[in-house]
């Protein structure tokens, strides 16, 4: 999964960079710059906080089951 992974920060990139397009027309390198480098660091913070929620809901799925499986053996 690493190469999606990276796939999806440059995606961020190259919309925040047109985002920057669209809200200044005349935005310089810098501009341009920053706003990529915000989009690939957004992208991979979200991802993450994704992971984490599907881990946590795996998480307590897990322990649902193992109590369902201990109060069936009583």
């Amino acid at each position: 999964m690493g190469l999606l992974d990276e796939v999806g920060k440059i995606a961020g990139a190259v919309a925040a960079v047109e985002a920057a397009d669209k809200v200044d027309p005349e935005a310089g390198l810098l501009t341009k710059g920053i706003a990529a480098v915000a989009g690939f660091e957004g992208a991979g913070k979200l991802e993450s906080l994704v992971e984490k929620k599907e881990e946590d809901k795996q998480d307590a799925a897990d322990s649902a089951q193992a109590a369902d499986d201990t109060s069936s053996q009583t």
